[in-house]
């Protein structure tokens, strides 16, 4: 992506929802327009997988925010020179744990699928809650 963007780059959008119906879908459309202005702005090659992807990652972490943690999350996407960042911030202090991948589970794969896309994922604990990141790669 050097090509595309200085070393500098650094894009960033945020977003806050109050988990009420919908929460989800309206993440994915302000995640689709995050990328579009990242397309435009810095010519960053936005295929459809990755598109695809950072929707995905964005929807699973979200839906895990509204059904897991009482109040609001916040969404933040962060473009740099080569990955894009899907950071939560939800109130619930407890950690996610991946689980057992089991076929016959019906739901709580949002962590397994997040985890199987990601160059990198990490979560923090912080006053009042959590911090969940996910690493996506450009290329």
């Amino acid at each position: 992506m050097s090509e595309h963007a200085g070393a500098d780059l650094a894009f960033r959008a945020g977003a806050t929802y109050d988990g009420a119906p919908g929460t989800a879908a309206a993440a994915r459309a302000f995640a689709d327009g995050f990328l579009a202005e990242a397309q435009t702005r810095y010519g960053v090659p936005v295929t459809a997988a990755l598109a695809g992807l950072v929707r995905l990652v964005v929807s699973e972490l979200v839906t895990n925010a509204v059904k897991y943690a009482p109040g609001p999350c916040l969404l933040d996407l962060e473009l740099t020179v080569d990955d894009i960042r899907v950071t939560v911030w939800d109130t619930e202090a407890r950690l996610p744990a991946p689980r057992s991948p089991d076929p016959a589970r019906i739901g709580q794969h949002g962590l397994e699928i997040v985890l199987a896309v990601c160059r990198r994922y990490d979560i923090e604990r912080h006053a009042g809650g959590k911090r969940v990141r996910a690493h996506l790669p450009l290329d």
